[in-house]
């Protein structure tokens, strides 16, 4: 034991020495908090649409002035022409075309559905997809106000009688900050444990300085665990950071167990650490590391479920992330912070990180190789 206490003590002097790392250490996680959990966002704001109203009726106006009452629309142009309207979609002036055809008001008049048709730039599927659903809420509404105004007018098939209030759990206001940040708190933690820590062996190949640990008695799992410790350590001084950020700045809510977080956090941070060094142990310079890390934290970062729910992933790469300790991250951090689940709740990600990180210390102790 006092074996691994003089290296981990080694570590952090050889760590700290090293004036930029020490500011990277602290600083990294401090703007990418205060940038990325306000800038990643899935909503959207300002979606610019043209609009054809060949009936220039007073119904269609009304249609018109609730779009533009709108927080998500904004009508940048209006013509007659749909060419015209085609080639300001064809080259990105517009996001959306709303064509309203003659004979809608006439239409609405005597009862009948009025029609409109809405062209969509789809080049960004989520986009077009939000964008459709914002033109659909703003039409039901528009339909409600007209069916309200002319009870007698539209029959009661047209219009349901059946009165839908929503309820949201666990982020009442849909805010995305809420869903990010703790996304953003596992890259965080992954990017300390996983790139310093293996850059931090490969620097010493280079250098050399691993031979003078090599030719004396120092067994492979004391040398490893002394490698982990300090990185383990401070990846939790940066989650605690983080979480201190998000709540100074951002007021995300922790309706969980601190505990809870910072263990299910350590065991990621083990089962991330392991896996860097692992890699390490065969990488002779920290390009082949970081070339190697790069594959790996791009893999786990996109299929951890961040961005797109895990569950819309093919069957074979949801089969991937059993390997994934990322993913296993992602849900705890978000369960536990923004729904307050308990032990029980997440005993199954808990035990697989587990298994993860008992495998990848293992196979990064098996595959160090001292030589003289």
């Amino acid at each position: 034991m006092r074996t691994i206490l003089y290296l981990i003590r080694k570590e952090f002097l050889q760590i700290f020495r090293d004036k930029f790392i020490g500011k990277a250490i602290f600083g990294v996680p401090i703007v990418q908090m205060l940038i990325l959990v306000p800038a990643v966002t899935f909503e959207i704001r300002n979606v610019n649409l043209c609009v054809i109203d060949m009936d220039m009726s007073a119904e269609s106006a009304k249609l018109i002035n609730r779009l533009e009452g709108s927080t998500f629309f904004r009508i940048k142009f209006t013509t007659f022409s749909e060419n015209e309207a085609n080639q300001l979609l064809h080259r990105n002036k517009c996001d959306m075309v709303l064509q309203i055809p003659l004979g809608f008001a006439k239409n609405l008049g005597a009862g009948k559905p009025g029609r409109i048709m809405a062209s969509v730039n789809a080049i960004n599927a989520v986009s077009a997809q939000l964008s459709w659903a914002y033109l659909n809420g703003v039409i039901r509404d528009h339909n409600m106000n007209i069916a309200a105004e002319n009870p007698g007018l539209f029959s009661g098939s047209a219009f349901s009688q059946t009165d839908v209030s929503n309820r949201y759990w666990y982020n009442e206001k849909l805010n995305y900050k809420y869903f990010m940040l703790p996304g953003i708190l596992g890259i965080l933690v992954t990017a300390i444990a996983f790139l310093l820590a293996g850059l931090n062996l490969v620097r010493e190949k280079e250098i050399g300085t691993i031979e003078q640990i090599n030719v004396t008695p120092i067994k492979k799992y004391q040398f490893i665990t002394a490698k982990m410790v300090p990185f383990f350590l401070i990846g939790l001084v940066d989650l605690a950071l983080g979480l201190l950020l998000g709540k100074l700045f951002f007021r995300i809510p922790f309706e969980g167990s601190i505990a809870l977080l910072f263990m299910c956090s350590a065991i990621f941070m083990i089962s991330v650490l392991g896996l860097a060094l692992f890699i390490s142990t065969f990488s002779s310079t920290q390009q082949q590391f970081m070339f190697v890390a790069f594959f790996f934290m791009i893999v786990f970062i996109l299929m951890s479920g961040i961005f797109t729910p895990v569950e819309s992933m093919p069957g074979w790469a949801q089969k991937f992330n059993l390997i994934n300790p990322l993913t296993y991250l992602m849900r705890i951090n978000r369960m536990v912070m923004l729904k307050g689940s308990a032990f029980g709740d997440i005993s199954r990600e808990i035990c697989s990180m587990i298994v993860i990180a008992i495998a990848f210390t293992f196979i990064a102790v098996r595959r160090y190789r001292k030589t003289a």
